[in-house]
């Protein structure tokens, strides 16, 4: 079954992007089966762009890629030596200074960072091939519901490069250090089963419904408060950063909020 888009005008939709929105659930389609929505810079500033369009009522942004393949990672034409007509080459943002290649390279990190936004749950639904910077754009989402066909891999490191568009924290939170290390050196591929196992992915179902479960997801998630939802989230992505003590100060401080808000005695 397709994802229920179609009857929905666009909020955006260029570069191999579409954004669609449906009062609480917004769509990020990656729209370039015919490249295995292999990634461009143009591509990423598309992704942030479709960012900053969200409407406050969004509750829920699920990304997926068009054909077979999520995303089969950076368009082969950057790695030539005449690149993207009108972007930098690799040469190009090599002869940068420091201060040159950091203000690009954060420039395309924005397209995978807005992602985790307290306001939002944001879910990949992803399919075939999620390869480096597609990897990492699925990296990018707070959950993950995967194809049995899927392949992750990390292949930066085989190039000679590094993972550097956000996927590498994220990684190592979800599998360990380890793992996370020997998946980015070897570049292998990480299937469904271990995807799952290794908490990478939530959920691992056939391909054919795919779109279903994470349509299921989503109305799961929005049937929750959104507050409630809001507030669980800040709540949990900041864990790992504070101690016990610290975390049980933000559990009451949260706690307080809901109850006050619930007795209608809010700020």
């Amino acid at each position: 079954m397709a994802w229920p888009e179609q009857d929905l005008a666009p909020a955006l939709d260029k570069d191999g992007v579409r954004l669609t929105v449906d009062d609480a659930l917004a769509t990020v389609t990656l729209t370039n089966p015919a490249k295995r929505n292999a990634q461009s810079p143009a591509l990423w500033r598309a992704l942030a762009e479709a960012g900053r369009l969200l409407p406050g009522s969004v509750r829920v942004v699920v990304l997926r890629g068009e054909g077979k393949s999520f995303s089969a990672g950076l368009d082969r034409q950057m790695f030539t030596p005449e690149g993207i007509p009108g972007e930098p080459t690799f040469i190009d943002l090599a002869r940068r200074d420091d201060a040159g290649i950091d203000a690009t390279i954060a420039e395309y990190q924005e397209a995978f960072t807005w992602w985790r936004r307290t306001d939002i749950v944001s879910i990949a639904a992803v399919q075939g091939h999620a390869i480096g910077a597609g990897f990492q754009l699925a990296l990018g989402c707070d959950l993950r519901v995967v194809a049995d066909d899927v392949q992750f891999a990390m292949r930066e490191t085989s190039l000679g490069l590094v993972p550097d568009l956000t996927g590498t924290h994220p990684l190592v939170g979800l599998v360990g250090y380890a793992r996370a290390l020997e998946i980015c050196v070897t570049g292998r591929f990480v299937g469904a089963e271990e995807a799952v196992s290794s908490g990478l992915a939530s959920l691992a179902v056939p391909a054919g419904e795919l779109d279903g479960a994470v349509r299921d997801l989503a109305a799961a998630i929005m049937a929750a408060p959104r507050d409630a939802v809001v507030e669980t989230k800040a709540l949990l992505r900041g864990a790992l950063d504070r101690t016990y003590e610290e975390q049980r100060a933000a559990e009451r401080a949260a706690q307080a909020r809901r109850l006050r808000d619930l007795a209608g005695l809010g700020e």
